[in-house]
């Protein structure tokens, strides 16, 4: 049945499936009752109700349904929730510090510093339907309690609560508070915490905005130059300077857009190993300057040069210490080798071609002992010595030519050179590395920051036997490629403008000397629709020149910082940033404090709202004198709690000096722990309107008894038609029937069983001559059996029994009448006698019907034959011509007589 509006389609999808299982249920129902071609409906089960309980359909027998509905008030005759009230009553109090718990049926206990915001939502659950048969009305309640203390505002998402804190600094340390520095805002008794809470809350309780602190966190545009790809002014990052203001735990978020300018200078620093291995790359490499610099002015017009050789540390076991060795290190004294070093700034950065072939042709091969070179002392040295290199403020790129892998940290020690590598530029009047055997080769990590914080880009041009060590290395140094070089080193002009490419299409966007406390992290939007998830750095690749990607730049603050940081966010490989400075707004600025405040009773300090009392004085207004062991404002609370893990005053009331003020009527005792309002009710009404509430109990009036006093001690209305009480078969209890089994209210006159309730039973009494059937029958003061004649009326048939079953109304007990079933019939016999005789009957038919047809046919045939003697007419003339018929008899005993008389 469905009431109300027009049904939703959950209600026609509801609908159906309940359809069907109520036809189902009628199916198996029929089957179950039929007997004899009657259907026996007397169980309770045959009469249900279908509704859904604890989230599955079930079938509820009416009879249980209207014990448990209160159809006059429409509600359930027990209402389980009703002994939720005492944890209700202290959730709805949702802003009160919980510490203990309240006993009732059920014991909920929380303990939490501070102060928990705690909501309750009460959704009734419908059963039967959504929208339900007023006269069909069972109601479930679920009580979902949300306790929930995390908080979260900001650019980024909505606030989601505030965890409250006691002081104003604490506070906004908390995400999504605010709090409120309005004298009188405090009802007696509450805590400080209570001014921490969301704005919207704080506001709701009346308090001004001019006295809600609640700093804003924010982003202010500092520097914001337009994206532009002039060639004398090229901008490729916007914005160039941001200040943000931050609140602990809630994020700001920021847009950051690169655009990929067109014809953007480049700087190239050529660093070649120079062993005696790389002899005839030096020869290629003299006459290859003009040919890199036109590859790449088709990309830029503006291109300058560098180069710059290494080989190794000059030291043992790496080059050879003995004398003629050292001026020649060549393996063969047929040639002429310049003497090993570590690294060497042959040519600074220049747009002149033919200086650089001028400078790369006097160049001479040099020899080491070992394979691995000193590249990782060059790279470094190129690195950070900016001024000696040449490094503009332009995309800057590093080439590193070899034919063997490197040293790396550590490898010094072989030479007794045991001190770190600083990191810092040493390089002599004539460029040459003059520190190298003091300082140990840089670490990985040492020169990848180094390469990093320089802005430099880093490609390998090595052979194909060192590319997997290589390799290994690129993915260790970001900004880095690896292309494999010839074994002449002809390739390198096509390696260099194919690497440029690779490196000048990914942009990585990351942050540098962030601090301590900040979390950052970003999101890309880069082109063709592609977007990255939240990451530590910010990554678009296959960037087209004059394409702009975007990125979404997440700071969260996890701590207060002590002052103005600062951390730059800038593109790897490119020399543009955004710089950024930080504040945390954590401090609070009331602007209140009064020492002997006539707020604070004049013994003590007001601050941002709240007093600190002086020594002696306790209380939210330092109100309440020190009392023998209260020394603190918690033990003086102490003594308003019942144990010490019970609620303040029970939550129903405020502690002032150590003492309970209940705040709701009702609501009485030394720690407002008796409630006269929260006694069980029945129809609605406290104590069934026949009592009266003492301190959560019921105090009964009259005959009434019970805990919510709804049983009556009366029996009038269990008096039943034929005025007996519960007519001899039940017993009254608060005035209603309880019938004994089987026997159907509400006045226990009329027996409900079925024929399956006494099987069992009616064999047992013919098979034992109803003698020990107690256990299938029960007790004979509860159950009578008693033989038949076949003349009385069977209702019931199992196995080889008959029997019914009835009531006596001068008799309490259940009578059980059974017999034997009739003798059965030789069905076989039958058969064949049936046979034979249907025969001989058939046989007997056939004659009698032959016979018929015969005695017809005669019949017929007589008459035909009198009817042509009638119509036949017979001439009496004589015929002459006939002659009678002449008999001569001969007797041979008279022929003798004959022959003596003749005569």
């Amino acid at each position: 049945m469905q009431q109300g509006g027009t049904p939703t389609p959950f209600d026609r999808n509801f609908g159906t499936k309940m359809g069907a299982k109520s036809v189902l249920w009628l199916t198996d129902k029929l089957k179950e009752c039929y007997r004899h071609g009657r259907i026996f409906a007397n169980t309770p089960d045959s009469a249900c109700v279908l509704g859904m309980k604890k989230r599955s359909l079930m079938f509820q027998p009416l009879e249980e349904l209207k014990k448990m509905t209160d159809f006059e008030h429409r509600i359930p005759t027990v209402q389980w929730w009703l002994r939720l009230r005492p944890i209700l009553k202290i959730l709805a109090k949702y802003k009160i510090p919980l510490d203990t718990s309240e006993k009732a049926a059920m014991e909920h206990i929380i303990k939490k510093r501070g102060l928990i915001n705690a909501f309750v939502s009460c959704v009734t659950v419908g059963n039967l339907r959504r929208k339900r048969n007023n006269t069909m009305n069972e109601v479930w309640v679920l009580a979902a309690i949300l306790l929930h203390a995390v908080g979260g505002t900001g650019t980024a998402g909505p606030a989601r609560g505030c965890q409250s804190q006691a002081s104003c600094k604490e506070c906004l340390r908390s995400p999504g508070c605010g709090w409120c520095m309005q004298k009188g805002f405090l009802k007696s008794g509450e805590p400080n915490e209570r001014r921490c809470d969301t704005a919207q809350a704080l506001e709701e309780r009346n308090c001004g905005r001019e006295h809600l602190i609640n700093p804003q966190p924010g982003v202010e545009e500092m520097k914001n130059v337009d994206l532009r790809s002039d060639s004398e002014n090229v901008v490729q990052l916007q914005p160039q300077s941001l200040h943000l203001k931050l609140r602990i735990g809630v994020p700001e978020t920021f847009e950051v857009w690169f655009k990929r300018a067109e014809g953007y200078p480049i700087d190239l620093y050529y660093l070649m190993d120079l062993s005696y291995s790389m002899k005839d790359d030096l020869e290629k490499i003299k006459h290859l300057g003009e040919d890199i610099l036109k590859a790449l002015k088709k990309v830029t017009k503006k291109v300058r040069i560098g180069f710059g050789s290494f080989v190794d540390k000059v030291a043992s076991p790496y080059v050879s210490q003995v004398k003629l060795k050292l001026a020649n290190p060549c393996p063969s004294r047929m040639d002429s080798c310049q003497p090993a070093f570590s690294f060497h700034n042959v040519l600074r950065l220049t747009e002149d071609a033919a200086e650089f072939k001028t400078r790369v042709s006097r160049q001479r091969i040099s020899g080491n002992l070992d394979s691995p070179e000193a590249g990782f002392d060059a790279m470094m040295q190129a690195a950070v010595c900016q001024e000696a290199i040449g490094w503009a403020n332009v995309t800057r790129i590093l080439v590193y030519t070899s034919d063997d892998t490197f040293h790396m940290a550590g490898d010094g020690r072989l030479a007794g050179i045991y001190l770190p590598n600083e990191g810092k530029c040493h390089l002599s009047a004539d460029g040459y590395y003059n520190r190298a055997t003091e300082y140990d080769y840089p670490s990985i990590g040492r020169l990848s920051r180094a390469l990093s914080a320089n802005n430099i880009q880093l490609i390998f041009a090595v052979t194909e036997r060192s590319v997997p060590s290589y390799q290994a290395l690129s993915k260790l140094i970001p900004k880095s490629v690896v292309g494999v070089l010839e074994a002449d080193s002809s390739n390198v002009v096509q390696l260099i403008s194919d690497a440029y490419g690779n490196l000048s299409s990914t942009i990585l966007l990351e942050h540098q000397r962030a601090p301590a406390g900040l979390d950052i992290s970003y999101r890309s939007k880069c082109s063709h629709g592609v977007h990255r998830p939240w990451q530590r750095n910010g990554e678009c690749s296959n960037v087209r020149i004059n394409e702009q990607v975007d990125f979404t730049v997440k700071v969260t603050a996890t701590s207060c910082l002590p002052g103005v940081e600062e951390f730059v966010i800038k593109p790897q490989g490119i020399g543009e940033e955004l710089r950024v400075t930080v504040e945390t707004l954590c401090d609070c600025n009331c602007g209140d404090s009064k020492n002997h405040s006539a707020h604070c009773s004049g013994n003590g300090t007001l601050s941002c709202g709240t007093c600190s009392c002086e020594e002696g004085q306790l209380g939210q207004h330092c109100e309440c004198e020190r009392q023998g062991d209260a020394v603190t404002v918690a033990a003086m609370e102490a003594q308003c709690r019942q144990t010490n893990e019970s609620q303040l005053c029970s939550g129903q009331g405020s502690c002032q000096c150590g003492r309970c003020l209940c705040q709701e009527a009702g609501r009485r005792g030394q720690f407002c722990e008796c409630d006269d309002n929260s006694c069980p009710r029945h129809n609605n009404r406290l104590c069934a309107g026949h009592g009266s509430c003492n301190c959560s109990k019921c105090i009964c009036h009259g005959s009434y008894t019970g805990d919510d006093c709804s049983c009556s001690g009366q029996t009038d209305k269990c008096v039943g038609k034929d005025g007996r009480v519960c007519s001899q078969h039940g017993r009254c209890e608060c005035n209603q029937c309880v019938c004994n089994k089987h026997f159907l209210p509400s006045d226990c006159s009329e027996l409900g069983v079925s024929c399956q309730d006494f099987q069992k039973c009616a064999l047992c009494a013919l098979s034992h001559h109803s003698q020990n059937c107690s256990l299938e029958c029960g007790t004979e003061d509860v159950v009578k059996t008693e033989r038949a004649d076949d003349q009385r009326e069977f209702t019931c048939q199992y196995a080889q029994v008959r029997y019914t079953v009835d009531s006596k109304t001068d008799d309490s007990r259940i009578w059980v009448y059974y017999a034997d079933l009739p003798e059965p019939i030789d069905l076989t016999m039958v058969a064949v006698g049936g046979s034979i005789v249907g025969i001989i009957l058939i046989g007997i038919a056939i004659i009698i019907v032959y016979r018929l047809l015969l005695e017809l046919y005669y019949r017929r045939e007589y008459h035909t034959f009198i009817d042509e003697q009638k119509r036949a007419q017979w001439n009496v003339d004589r015929n002459p011509l006939f002659q009678g018929a002449t008999t001569t008899v001969f007797n041979p005993m008279h022929t003798k007589e004959l022959d003596c008389d003749c005569d």
